[in-house]
């Protein structure tokens, strides 16, 4: 038995997190779809940065980049669109098969641009047009700037996957974001059925600042190691709220999909815990999980399936009381980790732009 395949029994679709040229070129990513179930991708800056500056796979198209005279910035874009747009291919049966469910790779719009809407959508635009593959996604992260330019992205029937997504209340704006732009894009007669997005939120982050907060304030161990799960859980209740009921109902009448939630940092960080324990405490229905190397190895050889999502919500939802109770402020937590997030991306975005810039010089210098 293959535990990754049996996730999709329970509804749920495993992509991968992870991006490479190696991972497409040698065959690896076809083996996963075929063998593993793989149903999709994402990637971010920080995969990027370590496969680009990991590797020499790249240097021949730098070095012509490089003799066109383009910009490390230029570079960079152009090497990410070269491997999303592979990617996509490899996963295009995986799309046809879903009819446009699963299918999907992830690209960023630059880190750079979170503050900044009018860029983003410029961005979003720009990459969906190089890229050119139906089943490829735009993130675009949830922050104040980035939800007016989620809606207008998705009037424009481009798919889009919101990243950096922590709070309740920002999860509200993104699904509201969604159904906006849904609705622009019907009054301009496109197929909603054609257009997909997913909302990423980040769980194992959650834990990560939580329980540093809790052991510095002497609370109740007890506490510690339930937040990600429990607001997850919380989250998932208010999908189904607004996705399977009135809000969302004229908008199935004319084909829309629901904007899945997808489970993203779900690689166990803290080594107290279970290894696959955010993987195996939110399998369920209509749903994403995208896994890092490490995880999709560990739950394949031990993890646990089973319909684990939609247990004791209510427990999940007392667990966040009592985080407040104990002194937890809930939404500056969450502001804290979506800010903290941002700025770990652009530090790996500059990082790969000065590893491309020395590399072009280099290999300039070479010609």
């Amino acid at each position: 038995m293959n535990r990754l395949v049996e996730l999709h029994k329970l509804g749920q679709s495993f992509w991968y997190d992870n991006m490479s040229r190696h991972l497409i070129a040698s065959g690896e990513l076809a083996r996963m779809v075929s063998e593993d179930g793989l149903r999709g991708m994402t990637s971010n800056p920080t995969i990027f940065e370590k496969a680009i500056n990991g590797s020499a796979d790249y240097d021949a198209e730098i070095s012509e980049l490089a003799a066109r005279d383009l910009s490390p910035f230029e570079i960079c874009e152009e090497l990410m669109v070269t491997d999303i747009r592979n990617a996509a291919d490899v996963l295009r049966p995986v799309y046809e098969e879903s009819k446009g469910r699963d299918g999907f790779i992830s690209l960023e719009v630059s880190p750079k641009l979170a503050n900044d809407t009018e860029g983003t959508v410029e961005a979003a635009q720009r990459l969906w047009g190089k890229l050119n593959r139906p089943n490829v996604m735009i993130k675009i992260p949830a922050t104040q700037a980035g939800i007016p330019a989620i809606e207008s992205v998705i009037a424009e029937g481009i798919n889009v996957n919101i990243t950096m997504l922590f709070a309740r209340e920002n999860y509200e704006q993104v699904m509201e974001a969604y159904c906006k732009g849904l609705d622009r894009a019907s009054a301009h007669q496109k197929k909603l059925d054609k257009i997909a997005s997913v909302a990423s939120l980040f769980v194992s982050r959650v834990d990560t600042l939580i329980d540093k907060m809790l052991e510095e304030m002497g609370a109740d161990p007890a506490l510690q190691g339930k937040a990600g799960i429990s607001n997850a859980r919380v989250l998932y209740r208010r999908y189904k709220e607004i996705f399977k009921g009135d809000r969302f109902d004229s908008l199935d009448s004319r084909g829309a999909q629901p904007q899945r939630l997808l489970w993203a940092s779900t690689s166990t960080k803290n080594p107290k815990y279970r290894d696959v324990l955010y993987c195996e405490s939110l399998i369920g229905p209509e749903t994403v999980d995208t896994m890092p190397e490490v995880s999709v190895k560990a739950f394949k050889d031990h993890g646990v399936v089973a319909l684990t999502l939609e247990n004791d919500v209510d427990a999940a939802e007392k667990h966040l009381a009592a985080l407040a109770k104990a002194g937890i402020d809930y939404k500056a937590v969450m502001q804290k980790l979506q800010d903290d997030g941002v700025q770990l991306f652009i530090q790996s975005f500059d990082t790969l732009l000065a590893a491309l810039a020395a590399k072009r010089e280099t290999l300039l210098a070479k010609a």
